[in-house]
């Protein structure tokens, strides 16, 4: 099977399904798990706040039948009320958070489970202590425009990160390098369902790739 497809239907067209159909959700996430029995890699879903991140990373982890955690919930309680304030977080800040999501990982690997982790990652050193002691790790970069996750966010209701946040992240935002092979861009611009079928693409690719080794 083309790393493409999957069951003969192109993953764009089923992950557009997903989100109109119930039933047709359960036979792609049915029809992932057959081809897929185990995600051989955890993944890091990142990129500034507004790119659907969270959204994603469910959706994912639902149809891939893994854990799944939403980053956001790791950080301390002072990050959290920074962050509702309007202030930006220093690395000092970060420093426990990223650490609780590296430890996350270590202990799926460690149970011998797979997870999905929502994490804005938005420095390589942020990234690098992710990485440590975790091997079987990749990331997903959902990257848009300014514009466009700047709407986005002043639609949302509910969030933490206010609009006038944005700057500052995509102003800290350092762009994964080509060093790092395990990091894949994914065009957070375009509609909900296609962002889920380019990370579909995507793990396929890193799926069947690593079966063939």
């Amino acid at each position: 099977m083309s790393q493409s497809s999957l069951c003969g239907v192109s993953l764009l067209a089923l992950s557009e399904q997903v989100v109109t159909s119930l039933e047709q959700y359960q036979e792609l996430s049915a029809s992932l798990k057959a081809h897929y029995p185990r995600l051989q890699s955890n993944i890091v879903l990142m990129g500034v706040s507004g790119t659907g991140k969270s959204s994603v990373g469910l959706a994912l982890a639902q149809l891939l039948q893994v854990k799944f955690i939403d980053g956001d919930d790791l950080h301390p309680q002072a990050n959290i009320q920074k962050m509702a304030a309007g202030i930006p977080l220093t690395d000092a800040d970060r420093a426990p958070w990223l650490e609780r999501i590296r430890d996350a990982f270590f202990a799926f690997n460690r149970k011998n489970e797979a997870g999905i982790i929502v994490c804005s990652a938005l420095k390589n050193e942020y990234r690098e202590l992710i990485r440590q002691g975790n091997s079987n790790l990749k990331f997903i970069h959902l990257h848009g425009d300014f514009n466009v996750i700047a709407q986005r966010l002043e639609q949302r209701q509910g969030h933490f990160m206010a609009s006038q946040m944005l700057e500052s992240q995509f102003q800290t935002l350092e762009m994964p390098s080509t060093n790092e092979t395990d990091v894949a861009l994914v065009n957070a611009n375009v509609p909900l369902s296609q962002v889920i079928a380019q990370c579909l693409q995507q793990i396929a690719t890193w799926q069947d790739k690593q079966s063939s080794n």
